[in-house]
């Protein structure tokens, strides 16, 4: 699996009882590590046990010591230097189980180095059946950038995967991926214009994703699978559209989670699942994410063990 997430972080994450804005407050249990839509699907790919490679940008002082951090977890990284410094995000979780995030930018990058990193990609395609195109992209870099990659790897014989929201997804849609997995509320704002990012497992959630799903295979994509939190997910491709339930687990962090079922989903594709077989996976690997104190974190046994909860 390869995996372009170009926007890395410095995730922060910090719990407290209660988020209070306006309040002085003080933070616990403040984790700081390497962070990013792509890297989670490559901490769960390595999890899954499947060879994943991830490309991704590394601006500044901060992208070098970034790349060092994920060295050491074992994820391979093949990172494209650019100007600037590495962009942080603040992940604050409340007893409640309430997760707040809050996300900068990222660096501008040049068009040359935008083509760089085409570059890289193109030629770690040879060794890879799916392309996973994972989370947002950083200021200056084309709109349609997940498009243009879901064309290279159409033209290298790969699959192409895309995990994103906003105008990255509305421009993907025209290059036909074979997959796109946004949560019910970026696919809603590509459908709809709706700007709410909050996902919550909804009593409508269902109903509102199967018709999220249904309809972004009619805009291009030629399946889609629409997550909506904790209720499960919405899969379409030929046919109508099918909702896969979620298992019922003890949340500890939900950070990561769709990421992670983005890797579950992408490692069975590589291995020649369907399109609903997959997505079973992902769920289940996502579900047993949320277990797990770190994003994109889990236990494959305890991934199979839902997945087979799921199946009875």
């Amino acid at each position: 699996m390869l995996i372009a997430g170009p926007n890395l972080t410095v995730d922060r994450t910090s719990t407290l009882p209660e988020l209070r804005p306006g309040d002085v407050l003080r933070l616990a249990n403040v984790v700081v590590t390497a962070g990013g839509k792509g890297l989670n699907v490559a901490r769960a790919a390595r999890a899954l046990g499947v060879q994943a490679a991830l490309v991704a940008f590394l601006p500044g002082h901060m992208g070098r010591a970034v790349a060092a951090l994920i060295a050491e977890e074992g994820v391979t990284l093949q990172g494209v230097p650019t100007s600037g410094e590495l962009r942080s995000t603040s992940v604050i979780l409340e007893h409640s189980g309430r997760a707040t995030v809050l996300n900068e930018p990222g660096p501008t990058v040049s068009d040359e180095r935008w083509v760089a990193l085409e570059g890289v990609i193109d030629d770690a395609l040879v060794d890879h059946r799916v392309l996973v195109c994972s989370g947002s992209l950083p200021p200056g870099a084309p709109a349609d950038g997940y498009a243009r990659l879901s064309a290279r790897a159409r033209d290298a014989g790969a699959i192409a995967v895309v995990d994103a929201g906003g105008p990255v997804l509305a421009a993907a849609l025209t290059a036909h991926p074979d997959v796109v997995v946004p949560n019910l509320a970026e696919a809603e704002g590509v459908l709809f214009g709706r700007a709410d990012e909050a996902v919550e497992a909804s009593p409508d959630a269902r109903e509102r994703a199967m018709a999220a799903a249904h309809e972004l295979v009619h805009r291009g994509a030629r399946a889609a699978v629409v997550t909506a939190a904790a209720a499960g997910a919405a899969v379409a491709w030929n046919g109508e559209p099918v909702w896969i339930d979620a298992p019922r687990v003890r949340v500890e962090n939900p950070i990561g989670a769709g990421d992670v079922l983005t890797s579950g989903l992408a490692a069975a594709l590589e291995r020649g699942a369907s399109v609903a077989e997959a997505a079973r996976e992902g769920v289940a690997a996502a579900a047993a994410s949320v277990e797990a104190p770190r994003a994109g974190d889990l236990d494959r046994v305890r991934m199979r063990e839902l997945l087979g909860r799921m199946a009875a």
